[in-house]
């Protein structure tokens, strides 16, 4: 495979084509080996518009929505990421690239082991990585972004308290098949924004617990 023709194939017809035209957004994504991330029995796929499976029925996203999701949440070396679900590790270092710290979660400890040295490897120090459940974990720290990168049924309103002023998180809320990816923000008044991007199906996040009174 020329990886080179193939990446740029991917920017042109799959990113670009998507109306993803932030040139932040495009220097990381053909900055970034993907084919390095993606599992070696895949690899001629790196660059396929698909999703690519990982262990534990687990996904790697498509590369349009992982540049549409980037590009949405307008991201800056100022902020401090919390990346729910490490998966591959790709997503990862892009997040690491276009902000100042990331502290990515996962519940399945292989996918940190392998993110670690992945990252380690293209020299990738500002993430963090954690062996933690969202929906179990009482987290303190608060971050400018969040990206969830599974889906959930419902929204709850507690995962607001973990944005800073003027932060926004990226969620795809429903069940199949019709689920809908957002930006979700808050103003001063705490009233909650919800702005859709696009609709697409992601796989659920394991674990998810509700109390109806968090619910939106």
């Amino acid at each position: 495979m020329n990886t080179k023709l193939a990446r740029s194939q991917m920017l042109k017809q799959q990113i670009r084509a998507w109306e993803v035209l932030d040139e932040k957004v495009l220097e990381v994504m053909e900055s970034i080996p993907r084919e390095f991330f993606v599992p070696k029995n895949f690899a001629d796929f790196a660059f396929a518009d698909m999703e690519i499976p990982l262990p534990h029925d687990e996904y790697m996203m498509a590369p349009k929505i992982e540049g549409k999701l980037l590009q949405a949440l307008e991201i800056t070396k100022k902020d401090t990421v919390l990346e729910v679900g490490t998966g591959s590790g790709y997503l990862t270092a892009c997040l690491a690239h276009m902000s100042k710290e990331v502290l990515s979660i996962d519940i399945y400890k292989d996918f940190l082991i392998s993110a670690k040295e992945k990252l380690a490897d293209q020299k990738i120090k500002n993430v963090n990585l954690s062996n933690l459940d969202i929906f179990e974990t009482d987290q303190k720290n608060k971050y400018d972004v969040i990206v969830f990168t599974g889906s959930i049924k419902k929204f709850q309103r507690k995962f607001l308290n973990l944005l800073n002023p003027g932060g926004r998180i990226f969620v795809t809320i429903g069940e199949l098949p019709i689920m809908e990816s957002q930006i979700i923000t808050s103003d001063s008044q705490n009233t909650l924004i919800q702005d859709k991007i696009f609709e697409t199906c992601l796989p659920a996040l394991k674990n998810q617990k509700f109390n109806k009174p968090f619910l939106l």
